[in-house]
């Protein structure tokens, strides 16, 4: 039975209707409403369009209870938030994103009750603050005792519809739409129901931004609504977006524990009960947190969530008690009225009895990485709130610092959209086209304008959605709060087992909710399988311990055609910033990308000496952005334009886009526009020595390569290189002879056996030095370098598959392939120039090696020229 592959676009009817926007907000939570309104704050002209999978007041921010985290207190510090943040996420936080979150954070919050947000104050009219687990100062500010993401939700709601912000609700976000750069051009989504639009529809937008909330749906108990199953993550590892650190899924220590076999979202018993006194206690009535931890039953949540786990596997108990009966009635009523009716619902009066309680799915720290501008591996599409993972939680989440991070960082997307499309309406406009030079070239094709989103052929398919209850199944029993390499194997092979289904699948939302649940548990499961440690949120029993030595990094998985790939990043290493199609393009032409990525980090590392480029830092503001157009100054053939693309974003950390107007292997003509790039100027001038050195260098071989194959032409020779080749530099220089029309002969020493004449004198002989070789690498392929025409027939005779003639006279040629007679491959070397090229391909030679390729080729001269605003 064939297993299909993971899908990377979901099978959908083809779009009945089309909206345009200028940006599209998937989700209607405090990360995605908060970024509507400040877009639609800085640019009311434009329009922003929120799509949302039910009604705009559902989502997660809702039930939110505890409250949001922040540093108000006049005798608390940014600092030590910073600090309580960084230890909670055990190691892996991004300390520069977790400074803009604590240090942001104030403004955000003040702006959001600017915004109609009414949070419980004192007597004095001050806001109360209290204290969640791993906080060392009061610093959770919250709204109607437990309700804080009600009061949030519906402040945002309120002003959300006093706005001009267009809304699409019960529609379920399919797929990314693309335009011929790669960049994000809109969503496919279905609408649930009948209206205006209904069915699958395209919103074509120049920014799209995920705010979808999480994934805690994958799993069979979760706090987490019906509607997080996962749909952002899932479209961007379809996108082709990098996802980081998956694996670090955090567990709520104190979710109502409803019996065995409840499945669904459960009632959370908020941190904030323990926060104001509440303790933990077995069956006995012990309070086993005392010595679990210095803070207690106010240990960060990881640690909290494995001492239940430990104390249920040590007591055969299969849940814990939280005590909060000493709270009296009055405070159970007034401070946490949701959580007291709750409990009240359920049989359970916590004013006279402690209340049932275990861990159960909660928040997911990781997700679609993105910097602090939330911008993805893909330019053009933003993430922001739980489904992004922007550095700030690490291994484990800190208490309420998520409904801040949603605030902090879609103020920083939503000015960072509006400053590149200010960038666009100054100058960056359409792409040009190379017939516009004057000069009469021909397009390199007739391409969709920019933003115009293409047609895409990567493999479809659903999941049967009845599988769904088996993949959360598999998940709560083998990758929860307890695991090991034997339960994710299990749980693995139960994933993949998932894929099959013996009937069709019909597009619904049942199946593309079932699709992307199995998506994003397969990335889960091989990120978890692959961190043999424990660390923050993710515990395995066969590694129990916290291991720096191997694995103080992160995991970052994306899917391709042949399923999901997962690198290793060191933490603190800058990440790698290559839009998709760069990606694929360099490995299309066999280069690797990391390796490559790593010539622009060399470059940057040995340019930017503190305090950096201090010529653009002197000219040019802060803020100023451009288009640039690179310019050919002279007629060749262009190779490294993939390469350039990727300096421009890399060294920019995304902040660069472009778009190619040409591709490699094309001849230009002086005057011809090859690339358009946009962004902030600094990063531009930054960025160009890198861009252009790799550019000119690697398109003057490419040239040179395409003299030598113009002249001989016909003769059926072909043009070669060698291993002459610049440090560091080799299947970048090889790659640009393949532009140029030639063929690479060996990549390194041990693709195949050179024979030459040093090789000869020390085993004696040309016949003794082959059959050595032959002998130690049997099956090796065999060339020899002769300089000698009698030296021929000896390695004839032994068997040689190629012979390399070094700096043979034409007469000469002429008889070594009237004596060789096909039995061998024959190459000319050595002293060999354009001027006699034809001549000696026309001796009957098969190769003319030209070292001069990749040593000496003259840098084709080509210019970045800036438009100006």
């Amino acid at each position: 039975m064939a297993i299909p592959a993971i899908p990377q676009r979901l099978t959908a009817p083809a779009p009945g209707w089309t909206v345009e926007a200028d940006v599209v907000v998937v989700g209607s939570g405090i990360a995605g409403l908060t970024l509507a309104l400040r877009y639609a704050g800085l640019d009311p002209e434009a329009k922003v369009l929120v799509v949302t999978k039910d009604v705009l007041s559902s989502g997660s921010t809702r039930w939110a209870q505890g409250g949001i985290a922040a540093v108000l207190d006049p005798q608390d510090t940014p600092a030590e938030h910073l600090s309580d943040t960084l230890v909670a996420g055990v190691g892996l936080c991004d300390e520069e994103a977790v400074r803009v979150l604590v240090t942001e954070g104030p403004g955000a919050l003040r702006g959001l009750i600017a915004a109609g947000a009414r949070f419980d104050t004192d007597d004095s009219g001050e806001l109360q603050l209290t204290r969640e687990g791993g906080h060392r100062r009061n610093r959770i500010v919250h709204a109607g005792g437990d309700a804080t993401g009600a009061e949030v939700q519906r402040a945002l709601v309120q002003a959300l519809r006093e706005s001009s912000i267009e809304v699409i609700e019960h529609a379920l976000v399919l797929d990314l739409l693309k335009d011929s750069g790669g960049r994000a051009a809109g969503v496919t989504l279905h609408v649930m129901g009948e209206g205006e639009r209904d069915g699958v529809g395209a919103v074509r937008a120049g920014a799209v931004v995920l705010a979808t909330g999480g994934m805690g749906q994958v799993y069979a108990a979760t706090t987490n609504p019906v509607v997080s199953t996962g749909d952002g993550v899932a479209l961007a590892l379809r996108a082709g977006a990098v996802v980081r650190d998956l694996e670090f899924v955090q567990f709520h220590p104190t979710v109502l524990w409803l019996g065995e076999d409840s499945t669904g979202q459960q009632p959370l018993i908020s941190e904030a009960v323990r926060g104001e006194g509440a303790v933990l206690v077995d069956a006995e009535g012990v309070r086993f947190m005392k010595d679990v931890h210095e803070l207690a039953d106010l240990a960060p949540r990881d640690v909290v969530a494995k001492a239940i786990m430990r104390r249920m596997r040590e007591t055969g108990a299969d849940h814990m008690y939280l005590d909060a009966r000493h709270f009296g009635e009055e405070k159970w009523r007034t401070r946490f009225p949701t959580i007291h009716a709750v409990c009240r619902e359920h049989g359970i009066d916590p004013v006279t009895q402690p209340i049932p309680v275990a861990p159960a799915a909660h928040y997911a720290s990781g997700g679609v990485r993105a910097d602090l501008h939330g911008r993805t591996s893909v330019p053009g599409l933003y993430a922001c709130g739980e489904v992004a993972c922007t550095g700030v939680h690490g291994a484990n989440r800190l208490a309420s610092n998520s409904l801040l991070e949603g605030l902090v960082f879609a103020e920083r997307i939503a000015a960072d959209i509006h400053a590149g499309r200010r960038a666009g309406s100054a100058g960056s406009g359409a792409a040009r086209d190379p017939r516009e030079n004057g000069t009469g070239a021909a397009p390199a094709a007739v391409r969709p304008a920019p933003g115009e989103p293409v047609a895409d052929d990567r493999p479809t398919g659903l999941v049967d959605p009845r599988a769904r209850p088996r993949i959360q199944g598999h998940m709560s029993r083998g990758a929860s709060v307890l695991r090991g390499q034997e339960s994710l194997s299990e749980v693995a092979r139960a994933l993949v087992s998932s894929r099959w289904t013996p009937v069709a699948v019909e597009p619904c939302t049942e199946s593309w909710e079932a699709t992307n649940l199995l998506t994003v548990a397969s990335a889960l499961v091989e990120a978890a399988r692959n961190r043999e440690e424990t660390r923050g949120s993710h515990w395995r029993e066969d590694f129990p311990e916290r291991n720096d030595a191997w694995w103080l990094g992160h995991l970052d998985v994306t899917l391709t055609a042949e399923g999901m790939t997962m690198t290793y990043v060191p933490h603190g290493q800058r990440a790698t910033v290559l839009p998709p199609r760069v990606e694929t393009d360099l490995i299309e032409a066999g280069l690797d990308p990391a390796t490559v990525t790593a010539l622009f980090q060399a470059a940057a590392d040995e340019d930017l000496q503190a305090p950096g480029d201090v010529t653009s830092l002197a000219t040019i503001p802060a803020g100023q952005t451009d288009t640039a157009d690179v310019v050919a100054r002279a007629d060749g053939v262009v190779s490294g334009l993939a390469v350039a693309e990727g300096a421009f974003s890399h060294l920019s950390q995304g902040r660069l886009t472009a778009e190619r107007l040409v591709k490699d292997g094309e001849r230009v003509t002086r005057g011809d526009v090859l690339m358009t790039v946009t962004g902030p100027t600094r990063d531009l001038l930054t960025a160009e020595r890198t861009a252009l050195n790799l550019l000119t260098h690697l398109s003057g071989i490419a040239t040179l390569t395409d003299r030598w194959v113009r002249a001989v032409e016909g003769t059926g020779a072909r043009i070669r290189d060698s291993r002459k080749t610049l440090p560091g530099l080799r299947a970048l220089e090889k790659y640009a002879v393949r532009c140029g029309g030639g063929v690479n002969h060996r990549m390194s020493l041990s693709d195949a056996a050179l024979i030459k004449d040093n090789h000869v004198v020390a085993a004696g002989g040309v016949a003794e030095a082959f059959r050595a070789v032959r002998d130690a690498y049997p099956g090796l392929p065999i060339e020899v370098e002769v300089d000698r025409i009698d030296q021929i027939e000896p390695v004839l005779a032994e068997g040689a598959e190629e012979i390399l003639l070094d700096n043979f006279t034409v007469d000469d040629l002429v008889l070594a392939v009237r004596l060789v007679d096909g039995r061998a491959r024959l190459e000319s070397s050595g002293g060999l120039t354009l001027d006699s090229a034809r001549d000696v391909a026309e001796t009957g030679v098969d190769y003319l090696a030209v070292g001069a390729l990749t040593h000496s080729a003259p840098a084709l001269d080509i210019a970045l020229d800036l438009r100006g605003n």
